[in-house]
């Protein structure tokens, strides 16, 4: 039996291993060398799983988890650090579970992939893009690339989503899959900053977002950000901890999950809430304004605010507030400040869009899993095909999730060898 991978990254290099325990097996990557996604994940250190119990793995899936229960439960977390352990890979487990290599380097994680597929004997093609196919009575037969063509028995799809295109993730794959007769949900960036143009003030007039350039970089800890619902002021999803402002907008770990939430909404109904002050309810950070302005009574607004605020958000929260920066804070009066607390509490943004897919840190969209056998990972439309990893419709939180759903579906796809 001829099993082709396309695709070298985390889900095409495990397919290639557990294909070739039953199979002759050639894996194919574009560029010139194989895991170039997998190098600059989390940050260089490649959080490669999340070592969390399976039921609560499932709650991390963002879109279609349910398709996914017999490749979590056939190929967990356990299996996959006892699939790298066994290829000499050290391991270790941090916060929130989440697995890296000891080395803290994705490269080792690469290079431990890579010897297993030397030790069971793959062979791997760099520098060749999968063109077109050959089908013969419902099958391919032959893979054709801009070098060769190959004679199959089953090809493994994994080429990956479409952000970070610069590490090849450019949409080859569904381009390819959509030929085969494959219905694409259409892909949006999923973990990714989000675009806000505009803030709104106390009186809630609407401000364009000139100065957000002078808070580029800064970073807010415990903070809780929620999506709200324009019309009737219901919060749909809220995440605590930590964000940062950019160029264009916000992003930072809470902003990232919350994309991922609400990518596939309408974002003109929706609004992003900060909530600058979440461990004091409004009575109580009222009090700590007072006592603040009561040490700082002889001080201007502007200069009242150090105890409280870090010193480049301030300029930001006092435009908004609509009290005067040189007003003496003794003679603020009790409803402007009500207005500063009420500010501080619900910092509010619309959403203007998500940032490009280009700079997404995953895919969401992709190969339909109503196309897709969830036991095995066998196409629905062309009984030789089988998929893995981010090219499938399904794609999670931040924590490892995503990694080992693209190797789960990888072990699946390799494993079955109808």
């Amino acid at each position: 039996m001829k099993t082709v991978v396309i695709g070298g990254g985390a889900s095409g290099m495990l397919a290639s291993v557990f294909a070739s325990k039953h199979s002759q097996t050639l894996l194919l990557e574009k560029n010139d060398r194989l895991g170039k996604k997998l190098y600059i994940t989390g940050k260089g250190r490649c959080n490669l799983t999340n070592n969390c119990p399976d039921n609560q793995f499932f709650n991390n899936v963002v879109s279609n988890p349910k398709f996914l229960y017999s490749a979590i439960q056939s190929f967990n977390s356990a299996k996959v650090m006892e699939f790298f352990t066994t290829y000499k890979l050290a391991l270790k487990e941090e916060r929130g579970n989440r697995v890296f290599p000891f080395s803290d380097k994705s490269s080792d994680v690469i290079k431990t992939l890579q010897y297993a597929m030397e030790q069971n004997n793959v062979e791997i093609h760099l520098s060749e893009r999968v063109l077109d196919f050959q089908i013969t009575d419902g099958k391919i037969v032959k893979v054709i690339t801009d070098k060769a063509s190959y004679q199959c028995d089953k090809v493994i799809l994994a080429t990956g989503g479409k952000s970070y295109p610069l590490t090849g993730s450019t949409g080859d794959g569904y381009t390819l899959a959509k030929k085969l007769g494959h219905t694409i949900v259409p892909l949006r960036p999923a973990l990714t900053a989000l675009v806000t143009q505009h803030c709104f003030s106390v009186n809630g007039g609407r401000h364009r977002l000139d100065t957000l350039a002078k808070l580029q970089g800064l970073s807010l800890k415990n903070v809780e950000a929620s999506i709200i619902n324009k019309d009737n002021g219901k919060v749909l999803f809220s995440e605590f901890g930590e964000m940062l402002f950019t160029l264009s907008g916000v992003s930072g770990p809470i902003i990232l999950t919350l994309s991922s939430y609400i990518n596939r909404m309408n974002l003109n109904n929706l609004l992003l809430k900060i909530d600058l002050k979440p461990a004091l309810d409004f009575a109580t950070l009222d009090a700590r304004v007072l006592r603040d302005f009561n040490l700082s009574s002889n001080k201007q607004f502007k200069n009242s605010l150090d105890a409280l605020l870090p010193t480049s958000l301030i300029p930001f929260i006092i435009q908004l507030s609509g009290i005067e920066p040189t007003k003496p804070v003794n003679i603020i009066s009790k409803k402007e400040r009500t207005s500063l607390v009420n500010l501080l509490k619900n910092l509010t943004f619309t959403i203007d869009s998500l940032d490009s897919i280009d700079r997404a840190i995953i895919t969401a969209g992709g190969i339909s899993t109503k196309e897709i056998n969830p036991k095995n990972m066998q196409s629905k439309v062309i009984s030789n095909l089988y998929f893995a990893g981010e090219i499938i419709d399904v794609d999670a939180l931040t924590g490892g999730f995503n990694l080992q759903i693209a190797f789960s579906t990888a072990y699946l796809a390799g494993s079955n060898n109808e």
